[in-house]
């Protein structure tokens, strides 16, 4: 696992109280957190935080698991 996507799954798992060793990078995102698009958006604010990245809207059209948020993440970098 690369260490964006270690970073961005500790972060995604305390922020909404989901078990960090039942995520899986193949995981969908919003169901296996149980969110709305709202809180994506506010997932994805708290990440560009953490990363020091601005991530375009655009960008994560079809981003759908954990791992492909991440590669996203890693091309801003």
């Amino acid at each position: 696992m690369s260490s964006s996507l270690d970073r961005l799954m500790q972060v995604a798992s305390k922020r909404y109280d989901v078990e960090l060793a039942s995520l899986r990078p193949e995981d969908d995102v919003f169901e296996k957190l149980g969110i709305d698009s709202f809180q994506a958006v506010e997932l994805m604010s708290e990440l560009e935080l953490e990363f020091d990245v601005e991530i375009p809207d655009y960008e994560l059209q079809g981003v759908r698991t954990f791992a492909q948020l991440a590669a996203t993440i890693d091309k801003r970098r």
